[in-house]
């Protein structure tokens, strides 16, 4: 692919320091020349001010097959290691008309009164990945990532779509594959193939045993006020319902978590009600955004970004983990995290026309989780110190390969056991 300008920085695909990589893509201006993999060519959009209009501009589409030339013409291999992203047809990539059609039909699954409603399920969910938890030794470490942060929100979207467990595992790996930056074209394209199958075979079971969930209730809404879906986009509209439901709570809670233990005084705040579960939400949102950088949205004409234009049908990636450390925002200390500071403002959950519709889901989810862990672990600690967690391998997301913590104080020598 032909470059118009020089690029300016490659993004790092082993994620191995996102909050670096913003802060200094940050620097030097509000829109980057970037480097993804495969070659491919985007800009980064780095400040608070900059993102938060790209979010709203009405020159600015998630649909490559509408305003993505090189998509469009063929010259974006099919097993590009970033495929997934884009060759999508839900209310995530979805234009005009077509984006507003299918987030009405998406918004149903989603209003305040439903959302109150599934805290049954999250509670039995929570409390049962605890239980299994305290069977522990004394001193034990565990993965809290892989036994907590990650089954919860997983399990939670599988139930809420209708997703067996046995293949809710299963495309669990596929939906990892899609986030990791590190991939072959080889994997890329494996994935996207595989996720395309497994949402076929869960519409198909629910198309011949419905039941009271979100694939069901796309399937049924098909023929409704004239909004059709195509099969393409009832199977990629659930992907998407899973995919953004789990992946981003599932490093929310790996985030707020490590915050939360490397700054004992502020979950002091929390447990002695000077502080809310609330605030720790919005805090771990704002400093760790669980999304790092978000791919891709399209220029459908010129943008002119604070003395940087972003030429027609170039993409664009939103650096989420620049936004809420932004120092024109947020100050010297945007970069810390603080429960107790005012101004908790962030764009985690986006901004205009494609606002997480799950955003309510997602709060219930995190405080019922959080306050419920804490309350059942009161000596809940990190088994490592915080720098030596690894992250993930992905520019995409932000979150760790794995949360090594003790669940209570190791048994002295000679005590016994509990």
């Amino acid at each position: 692919m032909s470059l118009q300008c020089p690029v300016a920085h490659t993004l790092d695909t082993t994620g191995r320091d996102i909050h670096s990589e913003a802060a200094d893509l940050r620097a030097r201006g509000p829109a980057v020349r970037v480097e993804l993999p495969g070659g491919v060519h985007a800009w980064s959009v780095n400040d608070y001010a900059s993102v938060r209009r790209i979010l709203t501009d009405p020159k600015v589409t998630k649909s490559a097959r509408n305003h993505w030339p090189d998509f469009i013409e063929g010259r974006v291999r099919p097993d590009w290691e970033m495929i997934s992203w884009v060759a999508m047809d839900n209310m995530v990539t979805a234009y005009g008309k077509d984006h507003v059609r299918l987030r009405r039909l998406v918004g149903k699954a989603f209003t305040p009164r439903r959302t109150q409603a599934v805290r049954p399920l999250i509670e039995q969910l929570t409390n049962g990945l605890l239980d299994a938890l305290e069977a522990a030794e004394p001193g034990e470490v565990v993965d809290l990532r892989e036994r907590f942060a990650y089954p919860l929100p997983a399990m939670l979207v599988a139930e809420l779509i209708g997703m067996s467990e046995e293949a809710r595992t299963a495309t669990a790996k596929v939906i990892d594959m899609m986030v990791d930056t590190t991939v072959t074209p080889e994997q890329a394209q494996a994935v996207l193939l595989n996720w395309r199958g497994a949402m076929e075979e869960l519409v198909a079971h629910k198309r011949a045993d419905p039941g009271e969930d979100i694939t069901s209730d796309l399937i049924a809404a098909r023929d409704e006020d004239g909004s059709r879906l195509s099969e393409a986009e009832l199977c990629d509209t659930i992907f998407a319902i899973l995919g953004a439901g789990s992946e981003t709570t599932i490093n929310f809670f790996d985030n707020a978590i490590t915050a939360l233990l490397t700054h004992p005084e502020q979950l002091e705040l929390v447990r002695s009600g000077r502080a809310s579960w609330d605030d720790v939400i919005d805090e771990t949102l704002r400093v760790e955004s669980p999304l790092a950088h978000l791919p891709l949205r399209y220029a459908v004409e010129d943008i002119e970004l604070d003395g940087v234009t972003i030429p027609r049908g170039d993409p664009i990636l939103v650096n989420y983990s620049g936004v809420g450390r932004d120092p024109k925002l947020h100050g010297e200390s945007a970069g810390d995290f603080d429960i107790t500071r005012a101004d908790k403002e962030h764009l985690s959950f986006g901004h205009g026309p494609h606002y997480c519709l799950g955003a309510g889901v997602a709060r219930l989810v995190a405080t019922v989780g959080l306050s419920t862990l804490f309350e059942r672990f009161p000596e809940l600690s990190l088994a490592v110190p915080a720098d030596e967690l690894q992250p993930l391998p992905t520019f995409i997301m932000n979150g760790h390969r794995a949360l090594p913590v003790r669940l209570t104080a190791p048994v002295p020598a000679g005590a016994g056991t509990r």
